[in-house]
């Protein structure tokens, strides 16, 4: 019989040897886990051994050559995994208390944000911030605003930006959408397109998840039509490529500076335009660096035109 009066031994076990249970999750197998923590094989064993001995049960079975985690292991490498995740924000935290100036920021933003946006932020910020570092991660916008909700990523640029209690965002700018054409289209000499012009066209859109996507939805649904989908992207580029091959339409920012080949930008009527804000989590404080550079973003934000 287990006794289960106290789990202060499997808890002190599970934090001693969180790290071996998060890498054997991705390796599968003892040896090469040992290998990435630097420490011996027998170790390794001896110490799931020990996580299994005090659980009543035990975290690894064999998997063909290597091994894998039961459902009970799985269960302590998914809290390993939280507790490894507060470990890291708590060190990361108290080494900006003592030197700020020399802080990280995990920064996430869409694709298209990458071109001029974000390069122009992180140069002026680091003018007076030359130690500060960044890790750039880049993605969809639901993509952005899970990793952010998650605690994944520190802050993000996002249009638009996100809505409700769990965060906090401030509006940088209002971004003009343009629809992209094949050179040569019977309306690429409009001064203004209607969606409705549209209705008949092939469209090329971004994934579900991009905030260009719901929008481009949301606006031929005004229009009183679905856009007939001829191909689907994750990028941008890669939309307008497909534009200037003649493979369809698209709704999208303004290329700059100057235009693609084979793509002519023509304004929407009405115009439209699309918020691009930064968001960050409001539920607990933002390390040092990082309120530096929120701080930095939002001062911008909030300066006269």
């Amino acid at each position: 019989m287990v006794d289960d009066s106290t789990d202060a031994p499997l808890t002190a076990d599970l934090a001693a040897h969180a790290p071996l249970l998060r890498v054997l999750r991705v390796t599968g197998n003892v040896t090469r886990a040992a290998q990435q923590l630097g420490i011996p094989q027998p170790t390794a064993s001896r110490r799931l051994a020990l996580l299994g001995e005090r659980l009543g049960a035990p975290v690894i079975v064999p998997a063909g050559r290597g091994i894998r985690l039961t459902r009970a292991g799985e269960l302590l490498a998914d809290a390993a995994d939280r507790a490894l995740d507060v470990l890291d924000k708590g060190v990361r935290q108290a080494r900006e208390e003592i030197d700020p100036q020399r802080g990280q920021v995990v920064l996430g933003f869409l694709h298209l944000m990458g071109r001029s946006l974000v390069p122009r932020l992180l140069r002026d910020f680091r003018a007076t911030h030359p130690h500060a570092r960044f890790s750039l991660v880049q993605g969809s916008r639901q993509d952005i605003v899970d990793r952010l909700l998650a605690g994944a990523i520190d802050l993000a640029l996002i249009a638009p930006p996100p809505e409700g209690s769990e965060v906090e965002s401030v509006t940088l700018t209002e971004e003009e959408l343009f629809v992209s054409l094949p050179r040569g289209h019977r309306l690429a000499t409009s001064e203004r397109v209607r969606l409705s012009d549209l209705a008949a066209e092939d469209f090329v859109l971004l994934e579900h998840g991009y905030g260009l996507r719901r929008i481009t939805d949301d606006l031929c649904a005004r229009a009183g039509f679905t856009p007939r989908i001829a191909f689907e992207g994750q990028e941008s580029d890669t939309v307008r490529g497909l534009v200037a091959a003649g493979l369809g339409v698209a709704v999208l920012p303004k290329f700059g500076p100057g235009t693609p080949a084979g793509v002519t930008e023509v304004p929407l009527s009405p115009r439209v335009t699309r918020a691009i804000g930064l968001a960050w989590p409001s539920a607990h404080p933002l390390p040092p660096a990082v309120t530096a550079f929120r701080d930095f973003v939002r001062d911008r934000a909030q300066r006269p035109a």
